[in-house]
């Protein structure tokens, strides 16, 4: 079975190129443009990582966040933000957030951090 990342995300294009990136590194991946997708996904497909951006209009990233835990408390979350708040990401990281990355981010940071954060299990097919 495949590692499962849910990337969340209210611009589109950010969402495509992350679903581009980690689907071509093996990963089965989901898409969601607000809060009450990102929960959908949770509920129904169990992701075992989610990139959670912080301002998404509606529900932010917070509140998403808090959400997300109640459903799975284990659930594993790097968020993504293009403001440098403090107090938001000290927040989410109070609430379980692995780490965050500044947009506009590196790609190759984000993939290391998500490989560092779910390694690829191997299925033992070929």
């Amino acid at each position: 079975m495949k590692e499962k990342i849910l990337i969340v995300d209210d611009q589109y294009g950010i969402r495509i190129l992350l679903n581009e990136v980690f689907h071509k590194e093996g990963y089965e991946t989901f898409q969601a443009a607000n809060g009450m997708q990102a929960l959908d996904v949770v509920k129904n497909h169990r992701p075992d990582l989610v990139l959670l951006d912080m301002k998404i209009p509606g529900m932010d990233g917070i509140e998403i966040l808090k959400r997300m835990k109640v459903i799975d408390e284990d659930i594993r979350v790097i968020i993504m933000t293009a403001y440098g708040e403090l107090d938001m990401i000290q927040e989410s990281k109070d609430l379980g957030a692995l780490t965050h990355f500044a947009k506009p981010f590196d790609i190759d940071e984000i993939r290391d951090a998500v490989k560092t954060y779910l390694p690829l299990k191997s299925n033992g097919s070929y």
